[in-house]
């Protein structure tokens, strides 16, 4: 028996009478906790009428004091209130395993038209939590407790799984980066919609799970350096940035709160035996190109339970498992523009608006007019403001002078590749780089690395800059840089 089960055995009380009791004698209402790390969460708003505001303390790996506040109808505050009578003293893993259907119970049951305000003072629990857990002092480690980073999709629960199958601790974590009114909330992997199902199939599968809310520094630390490379004409890649300085580390910081040994995730990569980067066994599903920039110290606590599988082998687990999640799809785009285009993402949270400029070929002729430089990338074919019997390509673009510059795909092809800010990770020395990948899933390219920049083995047809290049020793990763103009 678990702790929240033995903390509610006993109660007698009909289903109507526990709500009626929560409703008419609130647990917590507008009290402010204090003794320990404090969090607080907010779920709801103007949408759908009703608003709920969790808060707890947390000290010494217990919740020790709890609140709320809620507006709208009868069910959000008496589902808030079961919510802080339910984690009260408990053990933040306990509390970690209190989730709508844990709240509905505590009522004694909720109507279809009820179980939202369940959701949402879930929600609002869990951000609270997380926040308070994420704020608290590093704990003892525990043997065998492992921290894994939730997504909602398949990956990244086989990955759970497999790990609670191999007698490991596992607690969950899932982060939610981004929110935005214009976005497809379920086709993001970083959204509240995403977090929220996370959270459903790791309770399912009877493990704690936490919300992790890293909106400030996403925004800062990803999303307005995009925007701004954008401006510059580059071509960004926000996820490595992402994976290398903001959720990775972050995660891993939040695994030293709960006793976690290590963090796992859903990525296909494996680990070399020097502790680098070391390609999956699935060549098509390899993302070590998007993992490439993580610093040692954070590598260093990194499991990658799915570097030896593909993904057939990672849906059919799934499916012997009964996984609602066996068929759900792989996201496709950057998590942050789901659902909406990235050039109205440009507009609306980078002022960058129409902005007419001159198309050129290679001799400087004007060709025509385009829309703005920061509509193109080098390589791009489709969507071009100037059409020619022949097939044009974008091989320049100069954010300066706002021009982009047309050519045969030919023009693309190169066999030297400047680069900025190499990183050589773990003492590599440069003369072990014998290969480079300049686009995620390209092939690899020989080559022989410089001071400041790459010369290949072989041409490769229109590095962009901004992206990254991954320098490689066979198929261990043992550095990274950004390809220059």
């Amino acid at each position: 028996m678990d702790a929240l089960a033995a903390r509610t055995l006993g109660r007698v009380a009909m289903p109507d009478e526990r709500f009626a009791e929560h409703l008419q004698h609130p647990v917590g209402r507008g009290h402010a906790p204090a003794g320990g790390s404090m969090g607080a969460g907010a779920a709801g708003g103007a949408a759908c009428g009703d608003l709920v505001t969790v808060r707890v303390a947390v000290a010494d790996g217990v919740v020790v004091d709890a609140g709320f506040d809620a507006s709208g109808c009868g069910a959000a505050q008496a589902a808030a209130s079961a919510a802080v009578e339910l984690v009260r003293g408990a053990t933040i893993l306990d509390a970690a395993r209190v989730g709508s259907a844990a709240i509905a119970d505590e009522l004694g049951g909720l109507s279809v038209g009820k179980l939202h305000a369940a959701d949402l003072a879930s929600d609002a629990l869990h951000q609270a939590l997380g926040g308070a857990v994420a704020r608290a002092e590093v704990t003892e480690v525990v043997a065998g407790r492992t921290l894994v980073a939730m997504s909602g999709g398949v990956d990244s629960t086989v990955a759970a799984l497999l790990l609670a199958q191999g007698g490991e601790e596992v607690v969950a974590v899932t982060l939610e980066l981004w929110r935005d009114a214009e976005n497809d909330a379920e086709a993001s992997c970083c959204s509240a919609s995403a977090v929220r199902s996370a959270r459903a199939i790791a309770h399912r599968m009877g493990l704690p799970h936490f919300t992790l809310d890293l909106r400030d520094g996403f925004r800062d630390g990803v999303v307005s350096p995009w925007l701004a490379e954008h401006a510059a004409g580059l071509t960004p890649n926000p996820c490595v940035r992402c994976n290398g300085h903001v959720r990775l580390d972050a995660m891993v910081d939040f695994a030293d709160r709960v006793g976690a040994t290590a963090l796992a995730t859903g990525h296909y990569a494996r680990r070399s035996a020097d502790g680098l980067l070391r390609a999956a066994a699935d060549d098509a599903k390899d993302q070590t190109y998007m993992l490439a920039a993580l610093g040692r110290r954070t590598l260093a606590r990194l499991r990658f339970p799915l570097g030896d599988l593909n993904k057939p082998e990672v849906r059919a687990i799934a499916r012997e498992h009964d996984l609602p999640v066996a068929s759900k799809p792989d996201s496709q785009d950057l998590c942050f523009l789901a659902g909406t285009g990235r050039e109205r993402f440009l507009e609306r949270h980078g002022g960058l608006t129409e902005r007419p400029g001159d198309v050129l070929d290679a001799t400087g002729t004007v060709l025509g007019t385009h829309r703005g430089h920061f509509h193109y990338t080098v390589g791009q074919r489709r969507g071009l403001p100037v059409q020619r019997p022949e097939p044009l390509y974008v091989v320049r673009t100069d954010a300066r002078a706002n021009t982009i510059t047309l050519g045969p795909r030919a023009a693309l092809d190169v066999d030297r590749v400047a680069l900025r800010g190499i990183r050589l990770h773990g003492g590599r020395a440069a003369s072990e780089v014998d290969g480079v990948r300049l686009r995620y899933h390209a092939p690899v390219v020989p080559c022989r690395l410089e001071p400041d920049g790459v010369a290949l083995a072989e041409s490769f047809s229109a590095p962009a800059p901004g992206q990254t290049a991954v320098l490689l020793a066979g198929d261990v990763v043992i550095g990274c840089a950004t390809i220059g103009s």
